[in-house]
């Protein structure tokens, strides 16, 4: 109960930065642009906090529901303006100025996102080295010449300082398929050398799928099989296990580390399991049922509850590295991570639109929440990493040609431009039941897939 609420605050949280960056755009411009704002709220429906300020005497709100918001500009067709403030309403603005109003909300989105990436590529992120641990036989990676033991350095020309990088460049770059050019070294004094992956085109790409497509594991430290927390109620508490129990066989199998002990528990869903452990020097014999979780892909896999205890720092620290970079260098890296990750969620967009990639990519609130307290739970620098994400997001969604969208208004306004006068007002109201007939569609589907995720 406490980590679902912990996800409400840091969802609500997260609502309300990004929500407010998106606004300001609105709200800045037109301020800039002589328009007169009335309204600046963030949330909709009752008003939980209000305040006026300014010469305007603009109402500041703080609503009820924290799923949008909205500026409210001085405009003719929505009431009666008096003679002398006729030039501040918004729809007697030029086109150009209009148009920069309604675009500068998802301009801000970018903005945020930019600055949030600087901020954390200057501070630094801390990661697993780039190093190949393991290849699985069947891998893309091993047939491709790929060797245990390897640094990867770059990927399509673009340079890796950890594996988390590494893996979050392959899903990228994975989205039309194609070769994988990546280069590696094998030693600290060898010459590097190129490496190609001829990767297919994948109709879905999910991370866990495309990462044993490739077949390749990061050199991690061994984690012994030794119980570190026992979440409650989980199969791992219903059958007794306890922080401390080393775990040393399983149906007869000896039990060589905490990996080794997942694999087996993961290929064994609501199937009883002989559990062999030491508990202070004495052997016990248990039997566990592991509970069953159903993938996005339908696989069915099986779960305890249990968490391995914590590597000791030192040891630890032989296997991470920290990707840093000076000032204008973060600068640049904010701009390139901004640029990729936009290419890549309309290219997957476009894919959607065609049938070329499943509606289950689509995420609503429930599953932004869930990630929202995760990453919260983590740490600041993973929360504000989250924010960046979600902002691009945010900035391509309401940049779309869809009607109640700033993109709608900017398609307006562009067949303005070339016909030379304003869209009819049946034209906008035709485009708005389009809108909102498309905006329920996606956001159903969005939560279906939530339930779904949730369900399973």
């Amino acid at each position: 109960m406490e980590s679902v609420l912990f996800s409400i605050i840091a969802f609500i949280v997260a609502l309300g930065v990004l929500i407010t960056v998106h606004e300001f755009g609105h709200y800045w411009v037109a301020r800039k642009a002589g328009v007169k704002v009335i309204r600046f709220s963030i949330g909709f429906g009752r008003p939980l906090l209000k305040w006026v300020r300014g010469d305007d005497q603009t109402e500041y709100v703080v609503a009820a529901i924290p799923l949008g918001g909205y500026v409210k500009m001085l405009d003719e067709r929505e009431g009666d303006v008096d003679s002398s403030e006729q030039h501040r309403a918004f729809n007697n603005q030029s086109l150009a100025a209009r148009s920069a109003i309604v675009f500068a909300g998802p301009l801000f989105n970018f903005i945020f996102a930019f600055l949030a990436y600087w901020l954390i590529f200057g501070m630094g992120v801390t990661g697993t080295k780039p190093v190949v641990g393991s290849l699985l036989d069947d891998g893309l990676a091993l047939q491709s010449g790929i060797e245990v033991g390897d640094t990867i350095s770059e990927i399509n020309g673009e340079p890796v300082q950890t594996w988390e990088q590494v893996m979050s460049t392959l899903l990228m770059t994975s989205v039309d398929g194609g070769d994988i050019h990546i280069k590696v070294k094998s030693g600290e004094f060898s010459s590097s050398r190129d490496v190609i992956i001829p990767l297919p085109f994948m109709q879905d790409v999910q991370p866990a799928e495309l990462q044993k497509l490739i077949g390749m594991r990061p050199h991690l430290p061994v984690i012994e099989a030794v119980v570190g927390t026992v979440v409650d109620n989980s199969a791992a508490f219903d059958a007794g296990l306890k922080p401390g129990d080393q775990v040393i066989h399983m149906n007869q199998q000896p039990v060589n580390d905490w990996q080794s002990m997942v694999e087996m528990v993961r290929a064994n869903p609501a199937t009883s399991i002989s559990v062999q452990l030491l508990r202070d020097g004495n052997e016990i014999l248990l039997s566990v049922v592991p509970a069953e979780k159903i993938l996005n892909d339908g696989r069915r896999i099986g779960f305890l509850g249990v968490a391995p205890a914590p590597l000791a720092e030192e040891k630890l620290a032989a296997y991470l590295t920290k990707e840093q970079y000076g000032v204008f260098a973060a600068a640049q890296q904010g701009i390139e991570k901004i640029w990729l990750m936009t290419t890549v969620s309309l290219k997957m967009l476009w894919r959607m639109v065609w049938g070329e990639a499943s509606l289950q990519n689509l995420s609503g609130p429930i599953t932004i929440a869930d990630y929202a307290g995760k990453t919260a739970s983590i740490g600041v620098q993973e929360f504000i990493n989250f924010l960046a994400l979600i902002s691009i997001s945010l900035g391509i969604i309401n940049l779309l040609p869809i009607p109640l969208l700033d993109g709608g208004h900017l398609l307006y306004y562009f067949i303005e431009f070339v016909k030379g006068s304003p869209v009819s007002e049946q034209t906008e109201m035709i485009g708005q039941r389009i809108g909102i007939a498309f905006l329920i569609t996606l956001m159903s589907i969005a939560f279906y897939n939530d339930i779904a995720r949730l369900l399973n």
